[in-house]
């Protein structure tokens, strides 16, 4: 039984880098590629159609990437809010990674760079992809240690330091005090 195709969506600075970036993606038969002109045509398609990795560029005309992907994680009439995401860009700067980071953007790529290593990263994210969202949500790569995790509670007549837990009671000591014969 073979896998359904993947579907990659791009939404790049120019229709040439967007063209050239979807004919090496296009390459790899197990996905399928999307390509956008505008952040609405992006946000069109994805309230009606799943798409399962999202590139796109910092260097477009219109809202930066971070503020685009940022504005997904938080609409929930989108088919795929929690997408991981690649984007493109000239030179990062550290409040830009920071703003990468914090909008839930998984990998920044630096242009000009292989369009064959762009489709090795695609591949390699949609292979090795987890889940990003909790029960509460979408939590971004920053905030995933963040996770309350329960503190164990101390039982009776155990150490704190014991990495042994007792499934069935102790046979030792006598079930029934009143029993005993």
């Amino acid at each position: 039984m073979t896998e359904p195709a993947k579907v990659v969506a791009i939404i790049a600075a120019s229709p040439a880098l967007s063209s050239l970036l979807a004919m090496v993606v296009a390459g790899d038969s197990r996905l399928k590629v999307r390509v956008f002109d505008a952040e609405a045509q992006l946000l069109a398609y994805m309230r009606i159609a799943p798409i399962d990795m999202l590139v796109c560029d910092f260097d477009r005309q219109e809202r930066p990437a971070h503020e685009m992907v940022e504005g997904i994680r938080l609409d929930s009439s989108l088919v795929s809010q929690d997408v991981p995401v690649i984007a493109l860009t000239r030179q990062i700067t550290a409040p830009m990674r920071h703003q990468a980071i914090s909008a839930g953007i998984d990998e920044v790529i630096i242009k000009p760079m292989s369009p064959r290593h762009l489709l090795q990263r695609i591949q390699t994210r949609l292979r090795t992809r987890s889940v990003v969202g909790v029960l509460g949500g979408y939590r971004g790569p920053e905030r995933r240690n963040r996770v309350t995790t329960p503190v164990p509670q101390p039982v009776p007549g155990r150490r704190a330091t014991d990495n042994v837990v007792p499934l069935f009671p102790d046979r030792r000591k006598p079930q029934h005090p009143g029993l005993e014969g």
